[in-house]
């Protein structure tokens, strides 16, 4: 198949056009900086010719609460009538474990919409939602920090390595539509205070973690356990302890 992959010099986009290179698959980065540009439309017409599938794995530049919004509806309508005048036959989306249950956050509500688009635009479609990365605790850990102390919620997180997401979001590409969500996570469900304490010990860092209840997650407050997968969930191998032992 040839896979348009719209944030594929990213992180996760990167590693899945590794993957889905590997399986025979042709794979082509869609990026402002190879002439693809989701907002004005720039370069979609010609991207998505004979294309089979689009994944979305793009992330907003601002997480400023208009711009984030502006950022996911416009980047998804654009995509969305291109791959229809272009006949493309699959839409696939990384989105967020939890988006729909933390409406006090902007960037939660902006993904929320963002899949509203999707599902209302007629597209064969599927949504991948990951819980957050092994790689973004570190600096998660920082949000919490509070003078001579950091504090964290001590609901549950369940991290997932990017390796094993790129793989998900590899499987969900390939497969035939979902026409709805399929949910991804990591092995484990860790309170955010015990995994940032093991992020800093792996450090050295002897900075105080306090749990805190109360304590925001990106400006807005978790419930014990909106950021962990449902039963159905598609889990990975690498656990957080492992991902640390081997970063």
């Amino acid at each position: 198949m040839r896979i348009i992959v719209i944030g594929g010099t990213g992180m996760i986009g990167s590693k899945v056009v590794a993957d889905l290179t590997e399986r025979g698959h042709e794979a082509v980065a869609a990026s402002p900086n190879t002439g693809v540009n989701t907002i004005t439309g720039e370069g979609l017409a010609e991207a998505f010719e004979g294309a089979d599938v689009v994944l979305d794995v793009t992330n907003s530049p601002s997480w400023e609460p208009q711009a984030v919004m502006d950022f996911f509806v416009s980047s998804t309508t654009n995509q969305l009538a291109a791959e229809k005048e272009a006949g493309v036959g699959h839409h696939v989306a990384l989105s967020i474990v939890g988006a729909d249950r933390e409406q006090d956050s902007a960037y939660m509500r902006a993904k929320v919409a963002q899949e509203k688009v999707i599902t209302d635009s007629g597209q064969p479609y599927t949504i991948v939602r990951s819980t957050q990365f092994h790689e973004f605790v570190r600096a998660i850990v920082e949000q919490g920090v509070d003078g001579d102390v950091i504090r964290l919620t001590d609901s549950l997180f369940q991290p997932i390595a990017a390796d094993d997401v790129a793989a998900f979001v590899t499987d969900a590409t390939l497969e035939p539509a979902a026409n709805g969500i399929v949910e991804i996570g990591g092995p484990d469900s860790i309170p955010l205070a015990d995994l940032g304490r093991r992020a800093l010990d792996h450090e050295g860092d002897s900075r105080a973690i306090v749990a805190d209840a109360n304590a925001l997650y990106y400006g807005a407050r978790v419930a014990e356990d909106s950021l962990t997968t449902g039963p159905d969930a598609r889990i990975g191998k690498v656990s957080y302890d492992a991902w640390l032992a081997d970063s």
